[in-house]
């Protein structure tokens, strides 16, 4: 497990503004590695694991799109049946809120990458740490 810096990128929920963030992103050869859509009728936020976030957050705020980068955990289990089980264990036991979680592509044979945000990312780490989800490499999540 690791702690990465996420983008939130807020667009229009309108055809095409989907598209044409992730195009700017790709015409600067920003790889993704993670991407989900949260959609109100106004407006989406886009959430987006990238393998430069700095340069992606920049590209994008000159082209007018409004972005923030947060904090996630990204964390390695068993892809298999049941592997994202333990994970929500420890942390509902420990009485930690989950804000979203999504898959990320990663490159661990035999392994899944889960994206999570709770409200106390530190302690998270800490009970998932004690509860044997070890560290990953950066390479596994950034694509890189």
């Amino acid at each position: 497990m690791m702690t990465v810096r996420q983008l939130s990128v807020f667009i229009e929920n309108k055809p095409g503004r989907l598209c044409a963030a992730t195009d700017i992103l790709a015409k600067e050869g920003i790889n993704l590695s993670a991407l989900t859509v949260a959609d109100t009728a106004e407006f989406g936020i886009l959430r987006l694991i990238v393998d430069q976030p700095d340069r992606a957050r920049e590209v994008l705020m000159n082209e007018g799109i409004v972005v923030r980068i947060s904090e996630v955990l990204a964390i390695a289990m068993n892809d298999a049946p049941g592997g994202a089980v333990g994970i929500l264990h420890l942390l509902s036991e420990a009485g930690l809120n989950i804000e979203y979680m999504y898959a990320c592509v990663g490159r661990q044979s035999g392994k899944a990458l889960m994206v999570v945000r709770t409200d106390d990312i530190e302690l998270a780490e800490e009970i998932l740490h004690r509860g044997g989800y070890g560290d990953i490499n950066p390479a596994d999540v950034y694509r890189l």
